[in-house]
């Protein structure tokens, strides 16, 4: 939590602020077209960005609109690009993202996946020459919404060294997936291959926090606390070996298949000075395939109940599914709002002042 000093000893938490979430979707949609992107791409990045928020996924939601701003401004990501899809065969295609925001690059693949597996069963779409896409849950929903099951990769910019290294190397890609259910919540697991995201340090650095000492090394291969010396050193790998292993599959599946950039050439999405040419991999299985619809839902919900009810482990009040706390959370914040700190909020009114927009209502005024 961001802090003020009252003197040399003594800090408090520095007060949050809060806005609506469809005052924030109207925003990010209006600064989003005020900086050249076409309407309707507008309110499919900002939805995408706003599931992030409202999922409790900070790090990932509208603080992410100045770096993007920025990318756009530097002239290394085009705002008004269209992404382009190819069918390779019936159950496998190709998009060309053309260096357009990664929502759009991996929503339309995510679309034709789905429509490919209604028909077949699955549907595999690799993409090539994107950007950042935020939240990897967000596509999970999508496959979701449509009463599909889901694989989500990317690669991304080098973070982690590989199991043994020094030097970043691998991205914290996400791995994500999901699943459908009945009356049960979906199942829907997201995680980066690092011990913590890497929006997670550059939160903790805009809102003058410390971090975790097991999250990264500095330049020295320390351990910090300092978001700035983390950025400055490596975030390091969940579980050793795994978590280095996890990044490079996402690496060969999203990079190297695809056709994009890869083995530690992807742009970070904080450098404005190149294009990122993110890989992204995206399946859609039609989870009735071995058993009717209902059979299976059936099951999920029994899967779902076993987790949540198995014996606790002491100090434990609750066990969730995964999913299900960032879903509890989207549920909460609709009613009390987004939080944001100061600094956070006048970087947004900044690049809505810089295209003569409308600047966020916090709820509080």
């Amino acid at each position: 939590m961001a802090t003020a000093k009252l003197d040399d000893t003594v800090t408090i938490p520095e007060p949050k602020r809060h806005v609506t979430g469809d005052n924030a979707r109207q925003f990010v949609t209006e600064v989003l077209q005020g900086n050249g992107v076409p309407e309707q791409n507008a309110k499919i990045i900002a939805y995408c960005l706003l599931q992030a928020d409202l999922r409790g996924v900070d790090t990932h939601g509208m603080n992410r609109i100045p770096s993007y701003m920025e990318r756009i401004r530097q002239g290394v990501l085009d705002p008004a690009a269209e992404p382009a899809f190819n069918q390779i065969t019936p159950v496998v295609g190709q998009v060309d993202g053309r260096n357009a925001f990664g929502f759009l690059c991996a929503h339309l693949g995510m679309k034709h996946a789905i429509e490919m597996a209604k028909t077949y069963g699955i549907g595999m779409v690799s993409v090539k020459h994107s950007n950042h896409f935020g939240m990897a849950a967000w596509i999970v929903q999508q496959a979701i919404d449509a009463g599909m099951m889901s694989l989500v990769f990317t690669n991304s910019s080098p973070a982690l060294p590989v199991w043994g290294g020094r030097e970043k190397l691998m991205g914290t890609s996400p791995l994500a997936c999901g699943a459908p259910a009945g009356k049960a919540p979906p199942f829907i697991l997201d995680m980066a291959p690092s011990v913590a995201a890497r929006g997670k340090i550059y939160r903790a650095k805009r809102r003058g926090e410390k971090i975790p000492l097991d999250w990264a090394l500095d330049k020295d291969g320390k351990p910090t606390d300092d978001p700035d010396a983390a950025l400055g050193g490596v975030l390091l790998p969940m579980g050793g070996p795994k978590g280095s292993g996890l990044s490079i599959m996402m690496d060969v599946f999203s990079g190297v298949l695809s056709g994009s950039v890869f083995a530690g050439h992807v742009a970070n999405p904080y450098d404005p000075s190149r294009p990122a040419g993110t890989g992204h991999f995206l399946v859609a299985i039609k989870p009735d395939l071995f058993m009717n619809l209902d059979e299976f839902k059936d099951r999920m919900d029994y899967l779902y109940q076993r987790v949540v009810e198995s014996d606790k482990m002491v100090g434990v009040d609750r066990i969730y599914f995964p999913g299900e706390i960032e879903q509890l959370m989207a549920a909460e914040r609709q009613e009390s709002g987004i939080a944001l700190v100061r600094a956070e909020i006048e970087a947004l009114n900044a690049e809505a002042d810089r295209v003569g927009k409308p600047r966020l209502v916090l709820m509080d005024e």
